[in-house]
C-alpha cells in the first residue's frame, strides 16, 4: 500500500492524459491572456508552452490536480512579467541614436576643406596663426590666449583680426 506522502511524489499514469486534456481545453485562452499582456503573439505562445512544460515536470508534486489551471495561469502571468522586465532592461541599455553619417562626398569635401584651412594657416605669420589656433581650435578666451602668448588682450585682438583678414583671400581661392 502506498502511503499518503509517497502518492504525491510518484508519477501518475494519467499525468500525460491530464496535461493533454488541459492543453486542449485551455491553451488558446492562456495564449490570448499572454498576448494581451505582451502584445506579441509568438512570445505569448512560447510562454504558455513553457508553463505547460513546467506543469508536466511538477505534476507529481501537484497536491490538487484541480488547481492545475490556476497554476498555469499564474505561470503565464509570471512569464509575461519576466519578458516585460527583460524588454525594459534591454530598452534602457540600448545605445542612443547614431549621428547622421556624412556621405563619402561630404567627408571628402570636409577633409579637403580642412586641408585648405591648415595650408592657409601655415601661410600666416606665427603670432597670427597662434592667436587663431588658440581661439578657434583651442576654444580659449582672449584673456587665456593673452596669458598663453604672454601678450596683452589688445595684441590678441590685433593678431586675430589680421590673421582672419589674411585667411579670407587664401580660402576664397580654394572655394
Amino acid at each position: 500500500m502506498v502511503e499518503e506522502s509517497e502518492r504525491h511524489t510518484e508519477a501518475t499514469p494519467d499525468a500525460d492524459t491530464a496535461i493533454t486534456d488541459l492543453y486542449t481545453a485551455h491553451y488558446a485562452r492562456l495564449v490570448r491572456l499572454a498576448a494581451l499582456l505582451l502584445r506579441d503573439e509568438s512570445m505569448a505562445e512560447e510562454i504558455v508552452q513553457d508553463a505547460f512544460v513546467a506543469l508536466h515536470r511538477r505534476w507529481r508534486k501537484l497536491h490538487d490536480p484541480s488547481k492545475a489551471v490556476a497554476y498555469l495561469r499564474t505561470s503565464v502571468v509570471h512569464g509575461t512579467r519576466s519578458v516585460q522586465r527583460r524588454r525594459q532592461v534591454a530598452e534602457r541599455n540600448q545605445p542612443g541614436p547614431q549621428p547622421d553619417a556624412q556621405s563619402a562626398e561630404q567627408s571628402a569635401m570636409a577633409g579637403a576643406a580642412g586641408e585648405a584651412v591648415v595650408e592657409a594657416l601655415r601661410a600666416l605669420p606665427p603670432r597670427q596663426r597662434e592667436a587663431l589656433v588658440l581661439r578657434y581650435y583651442g576654444g580659449l578666451s582672449e584673456s587665456e590666449i593673452a596669458a598663453a602668448m604672454k601678450i596683452s588682450n589688445g595684441a590678441v585682438k590685433s593678431h586675430a583680426s589680421r590673421g582672419i583678414a589674411a585667411l579670407r583671400p587664401l580660402l576664397e581661392s580654394w572655394s
